[in-house]
């Protein structure tokens, strides 16, 4: 937690209310994005997102596994967070593991839309290799290096990166079986298959500190806040979830114009992901 004085409190909710934030950025407004792409050599995708003094790593390795009898026409994808102990003190002992599930569990559904797979990010009938008995099984690992606030959009962004930037084997099927019997497959060394991140959202989260809300706050402006709302938007402008943080209740009415906001404000934000995403993967090669 954050400990400011009663100045500083009012510093900090005082410019909120005149659209001036202590680092001179309006309400709606992010901290610079910088995007790195394939920091980590054994994984099929990774990438590092800043996000202020922000900064997040996400990995993605894929492993071939069988479908689960009750899906057995798609893969699996399971998100896991790791609040690194030396990114901020309250991620010490049992506060970060809380926090860890709490952030997993938002970007999976995230991800992977509601129980119907409606809003779903990544299509799992696209992991399939072989229907009921081969698919690809998606991990998806973050970890926070540092932290200054908004870490689940932070997080979500790296996501994305990581996942344009994963590559999965090429796998043909050796011999058709029946039954039971596990088929034979071989997989390449030399052709991946690129991901397709066109569906994937990014998070918007809009942080109510007094009578307004902002875009990408800091700790210091996270400790004010009565509630945040996290939605995320795909690249069509569809609402692909909504997660809700804070006591305070908020009015309906104020709740869809948040989520109008964030509509308008994910444009920028993908824009911005998608030019820094294609200069990150360029100067890798």
């Amino acid at each position: 937690m954050v400990g400011l004085s009663v100045g500083e409190k009012h510093f900090i909710q005082c410019g909120i209310a005149q659209d001036l934030r202590l680092d001179g950025r309006k309400r709606l407004t992010y901290r610079p994005i910088y995007v790195e792409t394939g920091i980590i050599p054994q994984a099929h995708g990774s990438a590092r997102v800043r996000l202020g003094a922000t900064d997040v790593i996400a990995s993605v390795k894929a492993e071939l596994g069988k479908p689960s009898a009750l899906q057995p026409d798609k893969g699996k994808i399971a998100v896991y967070v790791d609040c690194s102990p030396t990114a901020a003190p309250m991620f010490e002992g049992r506060g970060g593991e809380e926090l860890s599930t709490e952030l997993s569990v938002a970007l999976e559904r995230c991800l992977l839309g509601g129980k119907s797979g409606a809003g779903a990010g990544i299509d799992p009938t696209s992991l399939v290799v072989v229907e009921g008995k081969v698919c690809w099984d998606l991990y998806i690992d973050g970890l926070v290096i540092s932290s200054d606030g908004n870490l689940l959009d932070a997080l979500a962004a790296a996501i994305k990166a990581a996942l344009s930037n994963t590559g999965i084997p090429k796998v043909d099927v050796a011999a058709e079986t029946t039954g039971d019997e596990q088929p034979e497959v071989n997989i390449s060394d030399e052709e991946f298959l690129q991901f397709d991140t066109s569906g994937i959202p990014v998070i918007v989260t809009l942080t109510k500190v007094g009578k307004h809300y902002i875009v990408d706050a800091t700790s210091e402006e996270e400790s004010q806040m009565s509630s945040a709302i996290s939605i995320s938007v795909n690249r069509k402008g569809h609402v692909c979830g909504l997660t809700k943080r804070g006591g305070a209740g908020l009015d309906p009415s104020i709740i869809l114009d948040m989520i109008s906001v964030a509509k308008h404000v994910s444009e920028q934000l993908i824009n911005k992901l998608d030019s820094e995403i294609a200069a990150a993967e360029a100067s890798e090669e």
